[in-house]
């Protein structure tokens, strides 16, 4: 792979703050998620903006993104934004927002707001699934695979059944698998980011229980697409990164073992991290985590809220090298 010039781009990583804001933990120096939270040239929010998807919490969300400073700042969907999802609002609002709560109209006025002025302003943009280019204000083009969905998980939104694989084309799809993919991932060397809300199989996906609840169709598509960097949230209690290394030889099989030659562990010092506000690792060229384009790709769960709905975990700070535009 022939590469241009590559400038350095600092990410800024959330997921997960369910309308928390940092300035809740202001006073708390053992939090991570506290203000000011580190500049960035990119911030990606990957889901769950929300508690339930009301319009009071997407504007409390969008206030916290407003003081983060951060030129570009991209946004996808989780499974609490009930309301981003117009199929499943239409089919289980009502009852998910109580005879006082329900707005049939709230998809379109939550839609607007994301993609409104006021975000516009802020450097909001709103992904739909799909991929997405941008260039940005240090001169790198970044290429960005986004997606809302997880398998389906207490029916809540932006739902797909297990054995359906929404992330690979047919030809590609998952043996004995549905292929539903709408918005395919796209092969290797097309993708700088992916921004998923859900985790793939066995990476920072374990629940409490210590069951793997991640997408195995995401897993083969990753692997397809080996991004530098894949970030998601959803499992709160997966936060942390791991870098992955894929394995090339053989059939795109079913098993975890069949994509992945080896996983290693970004181990975060804490003490750190609550002084920067933030874990950080750099995975340029040259230095101890780098990533190497095409084998490797860093793994981010970067859920701010614990298991109990403490908004206490640290944003990820990433530095990784992009093509210029």
């Amino acid at each position: 792979m022939t590469l241009r010039a590559l400038v350095k781009t600092r990410f800024l990583i959330l997921s997960d703050t369910h309308s928390s804001s940092p300035s809740q933990n202001i006073a708390d120096d053992n939090v991570s998620f506290r203000p000011p939270l580190p500049k960035a040239d990119v911030l990606l929010h990957c889901g769950d903006l929300t508690m339930i998807g009301q319009l009071e919490e997407y504007e409390r969300t969008l206030g916290m993104l407003e003081d983060i400073e951060a030129p570009l700042k991209l946004v996808i969907a989780g499974n609490h934004d009930i309301s981003l999802d117009e199929e499943y609002y239409a089919r289980k609002g009502r009852f998910m927002h109580g005879g006082r709560g329900y707005d049939k109209d709230l998809p379109a006025k939550a839609r607007a707001m994301w993609m409104g002025e006021r975000a516009k302003r802020a450097g909001v943009t709103y992904l739909e699934e799909g991929t997405h280019t941008f260039m940005l204000e240090n001169g790198a083009n970044l290429r960005v695979y986004a997606s809302p969905y997880q398998p389906e998980f207490y029916d809540w939104a932006f739902p797909y059944f297990r054995n359906q694989d929404r992330y690979n084309a047919s030809h590609q799809c998952t043996p004995n698998a549905v292929p539903i993919a709408e918005n395919p991932v796209p092969d290797f060397p097309n993708i700088d980011v992916m921004m998923t809300h859900g985790p793939p199989m066995g990476i920072l996906d374990a629940t409490r229980t210590g069951e793997a609840v991640g997408c195995q169709h995401l897993l083969r598509a990753a692997r397809r697409c080996k991004p530098r960097l894949h970030c998601f949230g959803h499992i709160h209690e997966g936060w942390g990164a791991q870098k992955v290394r894929w394995n090339d030889s053989g059939e795109l099989d079913i098993n975890i073992e069949e994509h992945i030659e080896a996983i290693d562990t970004v181990h975060v010092d804490e003490e750190i991290a609550r002084e920067n506000r933030a874990a950080t690792v750099d995975i340029s060229r040259g230095g101890e985590t780098a990533v190497e384009i095409g084998k490797e790709t860093l793994m981010v769960n970067a859920s701010i809220m614990t298991l109990q709905y403490k908004p206490w975990n640290g944003p990820w700070l990433v530095d990784m090298e992009l093509e210029t535009a």
